[in-house]
């Protein structure tokens, strides 16, 4: 079995990889550069808004992992044209790239955000989202409906997979964990809005890569899951569980901010039914392995900068 991932050196992208290896499944990366972690692999290098390009990558494959996309919503308020024609697009370009090369379903990552907008606290597979506010999830719901009429119309079946927030090594540096970690690492305080009892859903990027795989069955077609992790942690725990692995890190309590989301009991009880699926690393171990995984990255930095000749940087 050979299976295209679009996005395949990024952060979720990457682990992906990982696992189809594991899983017996020869990978093709589809992006704009080449993997940092994956040197074996076959690579395509090329943009989602090249048609062409994504035809000629589809050559051969059974199936595609469509994860390439602007995923930081910061990027998508300040760059909202180009994210839509990456995000919509984009999606599109591979919809149309997989009827013509006779590809026989696409596997979208989406997100658990797309029920932002909703009233419902508790919320599933069959809850119909609000109309987004968004751009970011208005970019990934389109995406769901071009899924869902490429099926309908030209018989290219989909797997819409909805993520809650990943975290783990290879994290873009972004993201809140990374910069709580980065801030602890250089002596800064950890500032925390209100009484931080404001949560998430994190789901560790092993785990959600091998949900992502698991999406591959049979069972799956046409077919949507909410990937979200098991346990709701608040901000605060994060920093609390940051100050835990490195010791000496002051957390500081800042005035709340107005309207803050606190989270939504999001299900994945169809993904746990149906794919056998169920996130399985507890919030502390993954950041234990982030952590580790961050000071690992950071030495070998600092060992590159050593290595140089020290005339040319004075």
């Amino acid at each position: 079995m050979r299976v295209l991932v679009t996005g395949g050196t990024g952060f979720i992208g990457s682990h992906v990889v990982d696992r189809l290896i594991a899983h017996g499944v020869t990978p093709r990366i589809f992006d704009l550069k080449r993997s940092l972690y994956h040197d074996e692999v076959e690579h395509q290098i090329g943009s989602l808004l090249d048609p062409e390009s994504l035809k000629m990558a589809m050559g051969g494959v059974d199936a595609v992992i469509h994860l390439a996309a602007v995923a930081d919503v910061k990027d998508v308020f300040e760059e909202p044209v180009y994210s839509e024609n990456v995000n919509t697009r984009g999606t599109l370009n591979v919809l149309e790239a997989a009827r013509s090369m006779n590809v026989s379903r696409v596997v979208y990552g989406s997100t658990t955000w797309v029920y932002s907008d909703c009233k419902e606290k508790t919320v599933e597979e069959e809850t119909v989202p609000a109309p987004p506010s968004h751009l970011y999830t208005a970019t990934k719901l389109a995406g769901e409906s071009y899924c869902r009429s490429y099926a309908e119309l030209y018989g290219v079946d989909y797997t819409i997979l909805r993520f809650g927030i990943p975290y783990g090594p290879r994290a873009r540096d972004g993201a809140v964990i990374p910069i709580f970690v980065r801030k602890a690492l250089d002596g800064d305080p950890l500032t925390v809005a209100g009484d931080g009892l404001q949560f998430r859903k994190f789901v560790y990027v092993e785990d959600l890569a091998e949900g992502v795989t698991l999406a591959l069955r049979p069972v799956a077609q046409n077919r949507i899951y909410n990937l979200d992790g098991a346990e709701a942690v608040s901000i605060l725990q994060i920093a609390e569980t940051i100050r835990d692995l490195l010791g000496n890190v002051e957390i500081v309590h800042t005035e709340g901010r107005p309207g803050d989301f606190s989270g939504k009991e999001v299900s994945s009880d169809r993904a746990h039914e149906e794919l056998d699926w169920a996130p399985s690393t507890s919030f502390e171990e993954g950041m234990r392995r982030y952590v580790e995984w961050y000071q690992e990255r950071a030495a070998a930095h600092q060992k590159a900068w050593e290595s140089v000749d020290q005339s040319l940087l004075s």
